[in-house]
């Protein structure tokens, strides 16, 4: 779908997910649950993976959570992703637990012989890590040397941790190199990409409530895939992590890197707009959310772009005074009443949904 090139980055298996080697870009999010409570993470897996998430992460900061993997493991219908700072038998617990993957930072669960204990266990279970590089928690020497989080200090900072699972003889690795700056975020990406070849987890980290984050994760995330860089992402959100998931897949869909489902099409109103657009637009959309066919819907408000967008969607609507045409691939189906739009328009795209 993408007309742009993707960089190759290697494959590692999240489970039965691929991430890297030219895999689709998958979504991720984070449970926002007690890990302990393998109910209510349970609910809130099965509502991610009804948005359309591909792969989960949750929190493990003791040893109750990570025993309580187990349970989670066996009913989650997505693939699991162990959270682990600064204590490495967390990590090794995770394995044991049927985690499906891993995220740490090597340097600092301990020293080389713990790193170690990790690589064997994620080895013995074929669990590959994410190294998580954060711009807020750099190492001291780093900061010291570069003065600020830049791109360059996360990057070295990668390459150390790197350095650690390699001389574990552990290489089944991905890499996220997130900041809660855009800008600072793309540009170590891009520094990442250029010298490594693991796949990339892309996100903007701490970007805020779910208004702001979705604007900032989607320059940064929208940014690097359009350059053909990520191999999964999430979209960090002071929000329900469902928001997470719906926002990531528009941006997938924004970049054409994903198909299916409706993609709406709607002018911005103005003055040469003789029908209440703004409304509309809201129900037509919100009506179209149970709809999973891969279609293009226009909404139009008036004759200078209108007939023209609603001409190339599936189905469509123009806007006149009072009024609106009804369209279908091109042709016209009717003139209807500027109240009964939004039913005409969503009854035909049922009747041949069900069709």
């Amino acid at each position: 779908m993408s007309l742009f090139f993707r960089t190759q980055t290697k494959r590692i298996m999240a489970g039965v997910l691929p991430i890297g080697g030219g895999a689709p870009v998958s979504v991720q999010s984070m449970c926002c649950t007690k890990t302990q409570d393998t109910e209510a993470t349970l609910v809130q897996i099965c509502a991610l993976a009804a948005a359309g998430c591909d792969i989960v992460r949750l929190a493990v900061p003791d040893m109750d959570a990570a025993r309580a993997l187990s349970v989670i493991k066996e009913r989650s219908p997505l693939p699991i992703v162990a959270d682990i700072h600064f204590d490495h038998r967390l990590a090794v617990e995770a394995a044991q637990r049927g985690a499906d993957k891993i995220r740490i930072n090597p340097g600092n669960i301990g020293g080389a012989a713990n790193v170690a204990r990790v690589a064997k266990a994620c080895s013995l279970h074929n669990i590959p890590i994410r190294i998580g590089i954060n711009g807020g928690s750099l190492e001291k020497p780093l900061l010291e040397k570069y003065g600020r989080p830049t791109a360059e200090a996360m990057v070295e900072s990668a390459r150390g941790h790197i350095r650690l699972l390699n001389d574990c003889g552990f290489d089944d690795i991905a890499l996220s190199m997130k900041a809660s700056s855009p800008v600072l975020t793309v540009a170590a990406y891009r520094l990442a990409a250029a010298e490594f070849s693991y796949p990339l987890h892309l996100g903007v980290t701490e970007a805020g409530t779910a208004y702001n984050g979705i604007i900032r994760s989607a320059v940064g995330i929208g940014a690097l895939l359009m350059e053909g860089i990520g191999d999964t992402i999430r979209v960090s959100l002071t929000a329900d992590p469902v928001e997470e998931v719906r926002a990531g897949i528009a941006i997938l869909k924004a970049a054409e890197l994903r198909g299916g489902g409706v993609r709406l099409v709607a002018c911005p109103t103005c003055g040469r707009t003789e029908i209440d657009l703004i409304s509309l637009a809201a129900r037509v959309e919100s009506r179209l959310q149970g709809i999973s066919r891969d279609i293009t819907v226009a909404v139009m408000g008036c004759v200078v772009n209108g007939p023209g967008e609603a001409r190339e969607a599936d189905y469509g609507i123009a806007g006149g005074k009072g009024c609106g045409l009804l369209f279908k691939k091109g042709e016209i189906i009717g003139r209807v009443p500027e109240d009964e739009l939004a039913d005409a328009l969503i009854e035909l795209i049922e009747s041949e949904t069900e069709a």
